[in-house]
């Protein structure tokens, strides 16, 4: 007996829809809200633009899955790291590549975060004791031509022409 009323109810909860949809949640809703709020990034949020904190410099200029980017950092004193490269991006991930240092980044749509650690031959594009490692930049602008005008400590066009 016990059998046939377990049958009953595991078959009373087949083919029935849930009561409310994913899209449709309370959840869903909230996160919907918050993003048109600005209180949560937006992770479809263009690449493309000019990105800073501090002394640490990040522009991108594209708006293909594939851009240009390049990079400045400036602790002064010999202590910098400059490149440019492509960045490919997949959603929140990023794919960077600076010649022989190659490495992922994340993106949330205000912030560009490098990891922790980079290859070794990242090594390449510093000076003195700085490091491509941990940078984390914020958005100034969309522009492509304010990002096409960042320069390295030298004066090199990072995501020019």
């Amino acid at each position: 007996m016990k059998r046939v009323l377990l049958l009953a109810l595991m078959l009373d909860g087949c083919g029935r829809e849930p009561a409310t949809a994913v899209a449709d949640s309370a959840g869903a809703r909230l996160e919907a809200a918050a993003e048109t709020a600005g209180i949560v990034p937006d992770p479809n949020a263009p690449l493309q633009g000019s990105w800073a904190r501090d002394t640490d410099r990040v522009c991108v200029v594209g708006a293909e899955k594939t851009a240009r980017i390049g990079v400045s950092v400036d602790y002064g004193e010999d202590q910098t790291c400059a490149g440019s490269g492509t960045v490919e991006r997949a959603g929140d991930a990023l794919k960077l590549a600076f010649g022989a240092c190659k490495f992922d980044a994340q993106f949330d749509g205000d912030r560009i975060v490098f990891p922790a650690e980079v290859p070794e031959a990242c090594e390449s594009l510093c000076t003195g004791r700085a490091s491509l490692a941990a940078l984390t930049v914020g958005r100034l602008s969309e522009s492509r031509s304010e990002a096409a005008t960042l320069r390295s400590t030298k004066g090199k066009l990072l995501c020019g022409n």
